[in-house]
């Protein structure tokens, strides 16, 4: 690394040097922060030979743009580090984007044969199976069930509504759905 003064030159200066098209600078500004641009974008991509190619397309930036870095806006380290986190960002959202665009194309392109006469029917058929099977249920059963699963009760305002106390509406609701259960199971 240079001194000046019998100190070190810091990556602040190095960038500044860099900004002028000193290359021995950028090496040793390269030597100073490849290290912790890769770790960071690493962190963000995950992939380590996407971050590989991230950290250089980063480092290949900082060749070009070192004259946009402002000393007095922050440490050069900062505005490379800043440079880092964006590029790992933006690859990470261009391959999501990719792989949404992929499955979008997919569905797209994907057309199942579709029978409505068949769906309707077939759904017909369940719904007579499942009256079938409520009518098999006590009367306090049913009526519990279908307030709670076709009117949309709460088994709190189930209980309300019958005012009966909560445990009962519950104990009622479980036996209920296990009859049910039986009876769509065993009918399938």
């Amino acid at each position: 690394m240079r001194s000046t003064r019998g100190g070190r030159v810091g990556a602040d200066e190095l960038l500044v040097q860099v900004a002028g098209g000193d290359h021995q600078a950028f090496e040793e500004l390269y030597g100073l922060v490849s290290g912790p641009v890769f770790g960071l974008v690493r962190r963000v991509v995950r992939d380590p030979a996407q971050s590989e190619e991230v950290s250089q397309e980063v480092l290949l930036e900082l060749w070009r743009s070192a004259a946009r870095f402002d000393p007095g806006r922050g440490s050069a380290l900062s505005w490379v580090l800043t440079l880092a986190h964006r590029r790992a960002v933006d690859r990470v959202r261009s391959a999501r984007a990719a792989v949404d665009r992929e499955q979008r194309e997919a569905r797209r392109s994907h057309n199942p044969a579709f029978d409505q006469v068949t769906e309707e029917v077939e759904a017909g058929l369940e719904r007579q199976l499942v009256r079938r099977c409520l009518d098999r249920l006590t009367a306090l059963q049913r009526q519990s069930v279908t307030l709670a699963y076709y009117d949309g009760y709460t088994y709190r305002e189930v209980a309300e509504r019958l005012s009966l106390p909560l445990g009962t509406v519950k104990t009622r609701m479980r036996d209920g759905l296990t009859r049910l259960r039986d009876c769509l199971g065993g009918a399938a």
